[in-house]
């Protein structure tokens, strides 16, 4: 499973029918993020049709993706919309503690992002790893299937600048043999160098005796 953060406004709307709802855009289509990753950096985007056999039917609302502070559930207080844009969504938050003291920290502004987490199919086809010609990224990742999306949560951290985004280990073996082989043959220049500085200190050292 897989979390992003996106940079997106989230807005408390009041409805005469549900009371006061947070909605916004968990996700957006085509929006490449900021550089990504830790030990491979690169930068994603979301095909538009990502989410068309993406399994939507049990997907909570949650803060900071905590379990324990569940704001809603799909098919009873949480409604998921996929436009043109990316997925909106709509929660109607249980009276809580944590959602009242949630919706006062969204009306004042200091919480203003969200989230999401995913999976991706096991399929040559549900994304794409090409080389970037941009500096200080690897590669350019686009996403074309989302398998299940477990859940929508509105967050406090920041949004994709120095966010650690790691991928399964199925997509790492997606990514281009190239940089791959390049990846192994420097480790082996800096093994082969390490040995060599060794030997040569401890001839130095069995002189020096």
């Amino acid at each position: 499973m897989e979390t992003r953060q996106v940079q997106t406004k989230i807005e408390l709307r009041d409805s005469e029918e549900q009371g006061e709802v947070i909605e916004g855009y968990a996700l957006k289509f085509n929006k490449p993020s900021q550089v990504l990753g830790g030990w491979v950096r690169f930068i994603e985007t979301i095909d538009q049709r990502a989410l068309d056999k993406a399994d939507m039917s049990n997907v909570v609302a949650t803060f900071n993706h905590d379990q324990n502070q569940v704001l809603g559930r799909s098919g009873v207080n949480l409604d998921l919309e996929v436009d043109n844009i990316g997925l909106k969504f709509k929660v109607t938050p249980t009276n809580t503690s944590y959602s009242r003291d949630l919706m006062e920290n969204i009306k004042a502004g200091v919480i203003n992002q969200c989230s999401f987490a995913f999976d991706i199919p096991d399929s040559d086809e549900a994304e794409t790893w090409e080389e970037s010609d941009k500096d200080g990224v690897d590669y350019d990742r686009t996403i074309r299937q989302i398998g299940k999306l477990y859940d929508v949560s509105v967050v406090t951290t920041p949004a994709y600048p120095d966010t650690e985004a790691t991928v399964g280990e199925r997509s790492k073996k997606r990514m281009p043999m190239k940089k791959s082989e390049l990846e192994k043959r420097k480790f082996e220049m800096l093994k082969e160098e390490a040995i060599y500085e060794l030997k040569g200190t401890t001839r130095s050292n069995t002189g020096g005796n």
